[in-house]
């Protein structure tokens, strides 16, 4: 397919340079015509026997004693070259189908067979691999590298070997006919081509600084967005603004002297250009009229010859762009291809044990893993884990616990030593079957987007719906999967996203179950639960254990209590073992965690007493913010309806262009100089076939000394001509370059402002997400500069071209005008349909690949459960299934595409067989001058082109309007919670009291689930309150309408008495100092981060430092090298979680609030750094009215009030002794940890 195609291409490459013969030989015959005419006007001569003869019967012989020749027939001549057009018109139609419709099919296979290739190989590697590369980056290669491949061996090629067969040919056609003037023409083009080498460069280069710069404005936007709640409670909205503007004004630079050096180069190149012509033709002219060497005919045959072979090699280049960026794609992916996976779990190879016992033996194992070599993970590392017992791994975090499952499972290699399983070295063992003796549940478990019946089934392929309800009985998730509507063909959403944490680990528990596993890994498999999930979830775990090889790993040491042995981790080392009592004894490792978790616990139970890891699920919605619903055990709560597809994409009407042009008034100078320059360049064109057509007409003058003369002051002319297109060029690029950068800015600057004045609830929605957002401020104003700047030039520079053409068309010969415009609407229609058809494409195919890129995203996401449950090849095969739509559609987009290109490439030879017909019958019957014909024709022709130009920029403009509409729909819209400065009330003497009354609320983006359902509770200035109940209660909500990032749906928020929503928002959240469980910091320093609390005015060092030193914060700062200056990395990544929150805290602290609210502040923390906390927050609430929202009852007891709620309503409250008394829900849930209903 490809060499027919390659063939097509090299023909169809050929057909313009055989038009120049055909166009050549035309000329001569006009030229000869025109001079029979001029004689013939002497009414004393006469035509016979093809020669001018005097009527007295002598011969007429001109100056060189030469015969005229005569009895041109220009009409038959002229049908004679129309059928010749129509000819190479009709070859053309059918080699150009071929050419594309063959290489862009063939594309589309190997594409296919790349796709499969990749994606199995992928699933292939080992664990190792995934660590080094992240899954963003292998969607990014499967879908656009692939892409890039695609879009270099489709229509690409072909056109690169038409462009390139049009250059040898339009030389070959440019030597044949008169090798002087080819060479002199080609002195001149290295000229041109530097220019455009040098100009791609500086375009390239400079564009990469703009990007740069952009990226880090882009950088701050998504921070700032992504931790909105952070901002918005602590009011730094104008701050946030200004940093962000700070980064677009470098972008900005940049741009404009991009816009500036593309300016001077197009001049440069058109004045060249220009200067070019005037030379050629001068010396053209020379050899036609003084050394007889070329006819009028060859030399238009050589110059155009010439000047198309150098177009098209120009025209080539963009091609070889497309190689390049299609080489180096494809240089990763077959890099990947070519990559044999150290551990392949494809192999067949390997040993099979016939019986089993589970005994599991690591001999002085060392590892490190792949992606951090120089960090020892395991350190010979020796134990032995006896078959049918439970055996438990505790010690600090990342002493190598979840590391030796992680080698049992075969996902590393062990890099010295060996594991065994009964005896044998587990890497003689086959890895599929290694993989299916062992059931595994994770801290974070990861459920597939289907329903729970199917998640369920990936344990084991082929069970009844009968083993999967015993295996769901056994994980005590058999009865909430009952109670939802769709039972066990409910879906469990992205991630398992619809499930709360307790349900997700029940389903993960259920399907390890099912795999009848003779060991069953448990990695703090309850940690992430509340306590009556927890409870439940234990409960579970036991009844799994019997009978079973199991190893659970665990941060709370009251779920290991009861294991068979202990094994006490320390820097990759097993340091001790033994049971619960033997381990006390030893005062090891194992005792100094026991004695942490206990201390200062007088708590009756050590059910309340979480651990270091009782981070709340909440940390993983998808708004890792602060201050998040949660999704767990509320009963009958959990499950959600998405909003469809169909509902998100909004119809969007385009903006009125006034609008976009407001936002550019104060650019007018710029711009109209800037339709100046445009308009002087859209004339230049209808001048040179005015100039063209006038050279032409010279040939047919007798008189010598006035053919010189006239030829010198045509080409003077050009020269002139060259020198003003260099300045009107310049003028133009740097005008609307500048008009254009700054309206960018300026956009960007206002949107980002909208955004930060929307209220909270507005980021909820998926559609507006941070990665959302921030792509929306990048393309959008970058598009609506598309409406304006470089675009108006474009169009003031076309309709000036048409224009000054159809002017110059009309008033020559009106008659032959309007045969030629009769064409334009044909060239114009199939380009505008080229182009239609293309984009219709290509959304069928984004549409159809984006089923299968949903599979290969959650595969590679996933990859490490995939692993586990061998299910690699399930994946495979769905994704193969899912490429077969884009791959038929990209077979029939070959066909269509290649009709149309056919089309839109034959019509303009067409064109020119009827217009010259025409304009040979007007020269003969209605004696019109033959240069007039050549005027209108090559003015129209141009005047097409130029319409073309304008009409390919339809579709960006189209584009600009619709993202310009976007935006204005954003500046537009008025935020549910006003933030002005203005709205609302402020008063002085703010005391802090607050009172909730009835309130009801629900989420946005979840109306059907009641968070709050008649919320009663008050608290008195400097009191501190404390939330107390099961997650999804609806604890943290109360702290959002607090902070009014949401208003009640019912009821009221009283503060100081007054309504809530009539309070000034900016003054309201000034009273307010929040630390929550996550605690957002921003890419700075320390002290800016501590800054962060109060942005109302700058504040000095001593006030920073008095702030950490009341967070306990003041000493490990000055441990650091850098002191109050260290960077604290993203999102706070160089710090640990202790020292997130203590900043955190001096954060609240520096704003002297008079409303405290803590969310969870220490549920994160491990036991040491909690205490630290703790005893800072004690002093931060001194004299404040406080809210605490805690999940460890410790935490509150000294609290005034306690409120214990239940589905959204508070159900007791008092002081812990009153409560303890009353023996009623609170009781339960400190003696207990029993859920609360």
């Amino acid at each position: 397919m490809m060499v027919v195609g390659g063939l097509c291409a090299l023909v169809h490459g050929a057909a313009s340079p055989l038009m120049l013969l055909v166009y050549g030989m035309m000329t001569n015959t006009f030229v000869a015509y025109e001079l029979e005419v001029q004689e013939l006007a002497d009414p004393n001569k006469t035509c016979i026997n093809n020669t001018i003869t005097w009527i007295n019967g002598s011969i007429f012989e001109i100056a060189e004693n030469t015969t005229v020749f005569c009895g041109v027939d220009i009409e038959a001549q002229m049908t004679m070259f129309a059928y010749y057009y129509v000819g190479i018109g009709l070859g053309v139609l059918i080699v150009s189908y071929f050419q594309i419709a063959l290489w862009v099919s063939a594309a589309a296979r190997q594409i296919q067979r790349i796709r499969k290739t990749y994606f199995r190989k992928v699933m292939r590697m080992e664990i190792g691999w995934f660590d080094c590369n992240s899954v963003g980056e292998l969607n990014t290669r499967i879908s656009d590298d692939i892409n890039k491949i695609n879009n270099a061996i489709a229509d690409q090629v072909s056109i690169f070997i038409e462009r390139i067969s049009t250059f040898t040919f339009g030389f070959m056609v440019g030597f044949i006919g008169g090798w002087k003037l080819t060479l002199v023409v080609i002195a001149v083009s290295p000229l041109i081509g530097l220019a455009a080498g040098l100009m791609a460069m500086a375009v390239a280069r400079l564009t990469g600084r703009e990007l740069q710069a952009y990226a880090k404005a882009g950088s701050v936007a998504d921070e700032v967005l992504s931790s909105i709640r952070t901002v918005a409670a602590f009011g730094g909205e104008d701050k946030e603004v200004e940093r962000y503007d700070k980064n677009l004004i470098e972008a900005q630079n940049w741009g404009v002297k991009k816009g500036t050096i593309i300016g001077v180069f197009q001049g440069y190149l058109w004045c060249i250009i220009f200067l070019c012509y005037a030379l050629a033709f001068w010396y053209g002219s020379k050899l036609v009229i003084e050394t007889k060497e070329l006819s009028p005919g060859t030399l238009i045959q050589v110059f155009f010859g010439v000047l198309m072979a150098a177009m098209n090699l120009g025209q080539a280049s963009p091609c070889l762009e497309a190689f390049a960026s299609g080489r180096a794609a494809a240089k990763t992916i077959f890099d990947t291809i070519d990559r044999e996976p150290e551990i392949d779990c494809f192999s067949e190879e390997g040993h099979k044990l016939d019986k089993v016992k589970g005994d599991i033996e690591f001999h002085n194992v060392t590892f490190n893993y792949p992606s951090r070599p120089d960090v020892k993970i395991l350190d010979s590392l020796s134990m032995l884990i006896r078959a049918g017992e439970t055996t438990a791994f505790v010690g600090p975090s990342g002493s190598g616990k979840s590391t030796t499952v992680q080698l049992f499972q075969r996902f590393y290699n062990p890099k010295e030593g060996m594991l065994t399983l009964d005896g044998h070295d587990i890497r003689s063992l086959n890895i599929q079957w290694l993989r299916s003796l062992i059931g595994i549940v994770e801290q974070e478990p990861v459920l597939f987007a289907t329903t729970i019946a199917d998640n369920i089934r990936y344990g084991r392929p082929g069970v009844t719906m009968d083993d999967i309800i015993q295996a769901t009985k056994e994980a005590n998730a058999y009865n909430f999967i009952m109670d939802l509507p769709q039972r066990f063909d409910t879906l469990v959403g992205e991630g398992g996203g619809q499930m709360s944490g307790g349900q997700k680990q029940r389903i993960a528990i259920a399907r390890a179950l099912i795999r009848n596993p003779r060991i069953l890994l448990l990695d703090m498999a309850t940690s992430a639960l509340d306590n009556e999930s927890e409870a439940i979830v234990q409960e579970a775990l036991d009844k799994a254990r019997m009978g079973r090889t199991t190893i659970t790993i665990a941060h709370r040491l009251s779920t290991i209590r009861n294991a068979d042995v202990i094994i006490g981790f320390e820097h990759g080392r097993a340091v001790e073992s033994g049971t619960h009592n033997d381990l006390v004894e030893k005062k090891g490792v194992y005792f100094t965690l026991v004695t942490l978790q206990n201390q200062g616990n007088d708590m009756p139970s050590d059910k309340t007493n979480k651990g270091r890891q009782s981070l709340r699920l909440r940390s993983h919605t998808q708004l890792s913010n602060e201050l998040i619903p949660d999704r767990n055990e509320c009963p009958s709560y959990s499950i959600f309806p998405q909003h469809s597809k169909e509902e998100a994409e909004e119809r969007v009407e385009p903006a009125p262009v006034a609008r976009i042009l407001k936002y550019n008034k104060s650019e007018w100078p710029y711009m109209l100089l800037g339709s100046i320059g445009a308009a002087i360049n859209g004339s230049v064109n209808p001048i040179y076939a005015i100039l063209f057509s006038q050279i032409l007409g010279t040939f047919s003058i007798r008189d010598l000394d006035e053919q010189r003369a006239q030829i010198n002051g045509i080409c003077i002319l050009f020269c002139a001509v060259a020198v003003t297109s260099f300045f009107s060029q310049f003028l133009q690029g740097y005008a609307f370059g500048k008009s254009g950068e700054l309206l960018t800015r300026r956009l960007r600057k206002v949107g980002f402002q909208a955004m930060l004045k929307q209220e909270v609830g507005w980021f909820d929605d998926p559609r507006n997400s941070p990665g959302a957002l921030t792509t929306r401020l990048a393309t959008d104003a970058s598009m609506v500069q598309g409406a304006t700047g470089s675009q108006i030039g474009m169009i003031v520079n076309s309709l000036t071209n048409i224009g000054a053409s159809f002017i110059i068309a009309f008033s020559f010969s009106w008659k032959l005008s309007l045969v030629v415009i009769c064409f334009l609407p044909l060239i114009g229609l199939s380009g505008v349909f080229q182009a239609k058809m293309l984009t219709g494409f290509a959304n069928e195919d984004k549409k159809a690949m984006e089923a299968a890129g949903q599979v290969s995203s959650e595969a590679l996401a996933n990859i490490r459960t995939i692993a586990g449950l061998c299910k690699e090849s399930t994946f495979v095969d769905t994704y193969e299934q899912q490429l077969e739509a884009p791959y038929k559609s990209a077979k029939k987009k070959a066909n269509i595409y290649g009709i149309c290109f056919a089309f839109a490439q034959c019509v303009i030879f067409m064109a020119y067989a009827a217009s010259f017909r025409y304009g040979g019958y007007l020269v003969s019957s209605e004696r019109l001058h033959y240069l007039v014909v050549f005027r209108v024709i090559s003015a129209i022709v141009i005047s097409g082109t130029a319409l073309g130009k304008a009409s390919s920029f339809t579709p960006d403009y189209a584009k600009a309007k619709i993202a310009a509409a976007q935006f204005f729909k954003l500046l537009d819209r008025v935020p549910k919670i006003s933030m002005s400065q203005i709205d609302g009330e402020k008063w002085d003497d703010f005391k802090g009291e607050l009172e909730f009354i009835n309130c009801k609320f629900t989420y946005p983006t979840r109306p059907d689930i009641q968070v709050l359902n008649g919320l009663l509770v008050s608290v008195k200035p400097g009191q501190t309150l404390a939330f107390v109940g099961c997650s999804g209660c609806g604890k943290s909500t109360s702290v959002q309408l607090l902070e009014r990032f949401y208003d009640p749906d019912e009821g009221r928020v009283l503060i100081d008495g007054r309504p809530s929503h009539t309070v000034n928002v900016p003054f309201l959240r000034a009273q307010i100092g929040i630390v929550s469980q996550e605690p957002v910091l921003f890419d700075c320093s320390i002290a800016e981060n501590i800054q962060y609390g109060d942005n109302t005015r700058n504040m000095s060092m001593e006030e920073i430092v008095d702030a950490a030193k009341k967070a306990y914060l003041h000493d490990f700062v000055m441990t650091l090298p850098d002191k109050y200056e260290t960077q604290v990395g993203a999102q706070g990544s160089q710090l640990s979680r202790g020292q997130k929150q203590r900043i955190a805290i001096a954060r609240a602290i520096i704003r002297n609030p008079k409303i405290l609210l803590l969310d969870e502040a220490t549920s994160a923390l491990d036991t040491e750094s909690e205490k630290t906390v703790q005893a800072a927050l004690d002093e931060a609430r001194r004299g404040r009215t406080c809210i605490v929202i805690a999940h460890r009852l410790s935490t509150i007891q000294t609290a005034d009030i306690i409120a214990v709620m239940s589905q959204g309503a508070v159900i007791e409250r008092g002081t812990h002794e009153e409560l303890m008394a009353k023996r009623a829900a609170y009781y339960k849930l400190v003696t207990t940890g029993a859920p609360i209903s």
